[in-house]
């Protein structure tokens, strides 16, 4: 799409793609959601939009992308990838940030469908997008957060480097709860040469980039 080159946009590795969803593609992230995402006596979601009925948890996955695309700006966007494995939609990765050419500092969040869980994914679409953020945009920084109990989150954190950054005290159904802060420096990020990113040259500007760093 000439006018929103973000569509183009595609983050690969052996094992996966990353890639704004097609409405089909969003058809099938929906889905996933209507299946379920985790444990119903957990919630790992700062905003718990995973406490509705499965139709609803569908059309939350979807209207969710929509406002997405319709908000975004180079002062502040939301990339929201679908995760795809084996040409199906397996979940969803976002890197998103405010005043990027100011801060240089990228946050992410992601979910998998229950199915696709414990296959190692989570781990390789954080560090697919990790490379966009870094070798692509020129980060400085990524940062993400999980409550203290979402050791599946944590454990893909751990294992990529990240380093503690603090703790917040926030509010989950009704019940004060430990979120984890946590910062990855440029320094500490291990680059990896199997990802590769295409179609971002044209997308520069819509993340307030004027030229890309590194080419991947």
């Amino acid at each position: 799409m000439r006018n929103w080159p973000i569509f183009g946009l595609r983050v690969t590795t052996p094992r996966l793609e990353l890639r704004l969803p097609s409405l089909d593609d969003l058809d099938a992230l929906a889905d996933l959601a209507a299946e379920g995402v985790h444990d119903p006596d957990a919630m790992p979601f700062l905003f718990p939009w995973t406490d509705a009925e499965p139709a609803e948890r569908a059309r939350r996955s979807v209207s969710y992308h929509f406002r997405q695309w319709g908000d975004w700006s180079p002062e502040k966007w939301a990339c929201a990838f679908v995760t795809v494995v084996d040409g199906a939609v397996a979940g969803t990765q976002e890197v998103w940030a405010s005043d990027f050419a100011v801060t240089r500092q990228a946050e992410t969040g992601s979910w998998i469908g229950r199915r696709f869980q414990g296959r190692g994914i989570g781990t390789e679409m954080r560090a697919a997008v990790l490379h966009l953020a870094f070798a692509g945009l020129g980060a400085r920084h990524a940062v993400s957060g999980a409550f203290a109990d979402n050791h599946a989150s944590l454990g893909v954190s751990r294992r990529l480097g990240y380093a503690p950054d603090g703790v917040e005290i926030r509010s989950r159904r009704g019940e004060p709860a430990e979120l984890l802060r946590l910062r990855l420096a440029r320094d500490a990020w291990t680059a990896r040469d199997d990802v590769e990113i295409h179609g971002l040259e044209p997308c520069l500007p819509l993340f307030g980039v004027s030229r890309t760093t590194e080419s991947g």
